[in-house]
């Protein structure tokens, strides 16, 4: 049966202790009052390739501002800390993102996406229900991504919330932001920047809004996603990158000990 581990391959209960050792767990108020949007959304389960890490992206991704407490949130100052661990701990093989996004904060999710991208550890995305606005950069960032037949993706112009400045120069760095979007798409996904902004401005789609609403089979036509495929497919696939990994990294030790064989 599947156990909880931490992040040192330790049983993990969440009632008494962090999954990461640098990160503090709660106080036991803090554990029994908190609600699970404020609890670090993110386990480690042993598997027979060893350990595996899930960090789930769930409800709107919150950047500098906090969002209102009855709204499901990933906050960005909990994922940053989450990837470093996971990327410098030996013990774990692989990162599985778990993506059920509305989307939220652009510079926080473009921040963890980055952060996925630039890993040097096995890494699968699995899209599940959702993964809008700036949860698609999320879901292109890991090294394969798979969505599931019934998830959407919704793409939109960059918005923003609160007082605008009516002069060219606010629309000008909302531009910005958007090709940066774009870009970041572009480079870590098999779809061209002119689909992509193209999706971004359909206008003949949605009553109320701009944009475009793509479904799993769609979204890998059109090069965004990478294959279509459930929780099994997604983690078949990222034992075989760890195995794969592992083999890469004892080549040279391999190597070594064959010439030490040759020389005796």
């Amino acid at each position: 049966m599947p156990c909880s581990f931490n992040i040192n391959g330790e049983p993990y209960t969440p009632q008494n202790q962090s999954p990461f050792p640098d990160i503090a767990p709660p106080s036991q108020d803090e554990g029994e009052n908190a609600t699970a949007e404020e609890r670090p959304q993110h386990v480690a389960v042993r598997s027979e390739d060893g350990l595996i890490h899930t960090l789930v992206i769930a409800g709107q991704i919150e950047g500098h501002y906090s969002s209102p407490p009855q709204t499901k949130t990933t906050k960005y100052e909990q994922c940053i800390p989450a990837l470093v661990a996971v990327e410098e701990n030996d013990e774990i093989g692989g990162l599985l993102v778990a993506l059920h996004t509305v989307g939220g904060d652009v510079e926080a999710g473009l921040a963890i996406a980055e952060m996925i991208a630039s890993m040097k550890k096995p890494t699968v995305s699995l899209v599940l229900g959702g993964g809008h606005s700036i949860g698609i950069p999320l879901a292109v960032s890991a090294k394969r991504s798979f969505i599931v037949p019934s998830a959407t993706m919704l793409f939109h112009p960059v918005r923003v919330t609160g007082v605008v400045i009516g002069a060219p120069q606010t629309f000008e760095y909302m531009n910005r932001m958007q090709e940066r979007i774009i870009e970041f798409i572009t480079r870590f996904s098999k779809a061209d920047a002119q689909t992509v902004r193209k999706l971004m401005m359909k206008t003949d789609e949605m009553t109320t809004d701009i944009g475009s609403v793509v479904e799993g089979a769609e979204a890998v036509k059109l090069g965004i996603i990478g294959s279509v495929g459930g929780l099994g497919d997604a983690l078949s696939t990222l034992k075989e990158m760890i195995r794969e990994s592992r083999a890469e990294k004892n080549k040279p030790v391999q190597e070594l000990k064959r010439k030490r064989t040759k020389k005796a």
